[in-house]
């Protein structure tokens, strides 16, 4: 718990003027304030005298009087105009760290390798980024300022108490005791309930997350009730979470405002015996009962200050956990940028696992060279996807290695490989962008005839110039205004756009119909003359060209060659040729009878 407010203390003391002056002008507005109960004190005295004596106090006790009041009303006003410029410079000062936290935590999450996003939700990624910062920040704001004026206000005020009558100070300051522990408890169990809390906003968020990605699925198969039901759980879990750590501070508030009235009637009726007894003047028991309300304000302060902390602890170390990891795929110390000359990608008996024991690739070694293309085929699980994964360097080999142009994918920066190497996923996610944004990604600055031509090579060009707006048009929400297929076509252009020396397709034409595949896989033949080509895919079609096709069986080649050699082995990949011939010359007939 210290760790982490130090650590929060040490960003904000990074501006050190806004720090200095929300500190400065809240012990100005704390000393401003310790001299009300003198001032209130000594008017209470002055208003005695003139009752007690009327006319012989004369004009002068009552001018006394009025200056009083004029002072008691310059000094308000003061420490007034001081609390409210404190309160700005902390807001201000809170604000730049959040700004800076936003900064590096999406940096962070950038730097972060596959690895880690493969095991950490988005959903609860989203909540440390927003709801747990916010948290952090409102420390900088409502704790670590207020604290310092809050110790020197209880601190002077028991002071002064003491100083002036030691047993009256005694009686006034007997909650202390009780204070101290009840905060003590409450600020151990707080943290753990905001933790709690911290942990089901994030499974809250996860669920709508979801929810909103997969909202077709839901209305598809009707599941509302379903996905009503699990959010309910999910709330509800929070709310009794939330329930608990409400039920801890007004049971340490409940025995702090006890203690201290309790202190402030022994005060009273000791006080007051001493008035009766002549012993202390009225006024001089004003200024205890007035120091005493001057700690009420501080006394609840410090359980907001205690509970803000608990929060703090709790979200800012789940913040500092994601911050304070170290990617897995970094640049080494002596990297250097991937010099672009023939050579072409090479595995080297290569071992991949992504949990250690169980291997997803086994011995993979092949060589493709510039201008050639590389063909991989085979079942779900096989390591296909792997395979395009590890040419840019997304994870790193087990044992063997990779080489690009003769180049350890290992020694040279991370930025340099993953610009010569363009990889088309599958997956073509598109950002709620335009069309022109989307397609020129990897190289915003690229003129329009490159886009185009990669839009020609990927068969949308001429889809893209009938929108409304051509290449100007927004595509949505991950491409909702897309089909799955014109989607794909996007992310091809996308891939071909950097003109990269490496192309890596992988199942990239799934949702492509076969006469648009043949007419992209004819335009990538063209672009990849000279550049090195690999495709994966589960149709044979997309393969047939290739110099050299591998075909995987449980992360294993288990066979390779041309698409005529393969054919006349009369293996697996053979067998898989006839199936899918079967099923083409079945579907063409039944659509020529149509």
């Amino acid at each position: 718990m210290p760790k982490v407010l130090r650590r929060i203390v040490g960003l904000a003391l990074r501006h050190r003027l806004l720090v200095a002056g929300a500190i400065g002008s809240s012990l100005l507005a704390a000393i401003a304030g310790l001299t009300l109960p003198k001032l209130y004190g000594h008017a209470v005295d002055q208003a005695q005298h003139l009752i007690v004596h009327g006319a012989l106090g004369g004009e002068a006790a009552r001018q006394a009087l009025v200056t009083s009041a004029v002072l008691v009303a310059v000094t308000a006003a003061t420490r007034g105009v001081l609390t409210g410029l404190s309160g700005f410079l902390a807001e201000a000062c809170s604000q730049k760290v959040a700004y800076e936290l936003r900064l590096q935590f999406f940096r962070q999450l950038q730097r972060l390798s596959f690895s880690f996003h493969d095991r950490m939700h988005s959903g609860e990624l989203i909540t440390r980024g927003m709801l747990d910062l916010e948290a952090t920040r409102g420390f900088i704001q409502g704790g670590m300022m207020q604290s310092l004026t809050l110790l020197l206000l209880i601190v002077s005020s028991a002071t002064l108490m003491v100083a002036t009558d030691a047993r009256m100070a005694a009686l006034a300051l007997a909650f202390v005791p009780i204070a101290g522990f009840a905060l003590t408890r409450m600020g151990m169990l707080l943290r753990l309930a905001w933790l709690k809390v911290q942990q089901t906003m994030s499974a809250l968020t996860l669920t709508i997350e979801e929810n909103l990605q997969g909202v077709r699925v839901v209305r598809a198969f009707a599941g509302k009730a379903f996905e009503m039901a699990k959010f309910d759980k999910a709330a509800d879990e929070t709310l009794l979470e939330s329930f608990k750590r409400i039920k801890l501070r007004l049971r340490a508030s409940a025995t702090m405002n006890l203690s201290f009235y309790g202190s402030m009637a022994l005060l009273l009726w000791y006080g007051g015996h001493q008035v009766i007894a002549h012993r202390i003047t009225v006024g001089r028991l004003t200024e205890f009962l007035t120091y005493m309300t001057m700690l009420q304000a501080p006394i609840r302060q410090i359980t907001l200050i205690v509970s803000a902390a608990s929060r703090t602890t709790s979200s800012g170390g789940r913040l500092f956990e994601i911050l304070d990891l170290q990617p897995i795929i970094f640049d080494p110390p002596a990297a250097k940028p991937l010099v672009s000359k023939p050579g072409g990608v090479r595995f080297e008996d290569v071992d991949f696992a992504y949990e250690p024991g169980k291997p997803v690739l086994r011995g993979i070694s092949f060589q493709v060279g510039p201008g050639q293309t590389l063909g991989i085929v085979g079942p779900p699980g096989s390591g296909k996807s792997t395979i395009a994964n590890l040419i840019p360097r997304f994870y790193d080999v087990t044992s063997g290695r990779i080489t690009i142009n003769d180049q350890d994918v290992r020694s040279v920066t991370l930025a340099s490989l993953r610009t010569h190497v363009g990889l088309v996923q599958q997956d073509a996610f598109l950002f709620d962008e335009t069309v022109r944004s989307n397609v020129a990604y990897a190289d915003p600055v690229a003129e329009d005839e490159r886009v185009h031509e990669s839009a020609r090579a990927a068969q949308i060009h001429d889809y893209i110039e009938d929108l409304p707006l051509g290449y100007g048009s927004r595509v949505g929400e991950r491409g909702v205004a897309l089909s799955g297929g014109q989607r794909q076509r996007m992310s091809i252009a996308r891939g071909l756009t950097p003109r990269p020396g490496v192309l890596v397709f992988d199942d990239s034409t799934a949702a492509v119909d076969g006469v648009t595949e043949r007419k992209v896989r004819e335009a990538i033949a063209a672009v990849g003359a000279t550049r090195t080509v690999v495709i994966i895919s589960h149709r044979l079609s997309a393969l047939m060209h290739a110099d050299e096709i591998l075909v995987l069986s449980e992360g294993r080649i288990a066979e390779r060659g041309t698409h005529a050699s393969l054919v006349k082995l009369g293996g697996v990949y053979s067998e898989l040729y006839a199936l899918q011939s079967r099923s083409t010359a079945v579907t063409s007939s039944a659509l020529a009878r149509a």
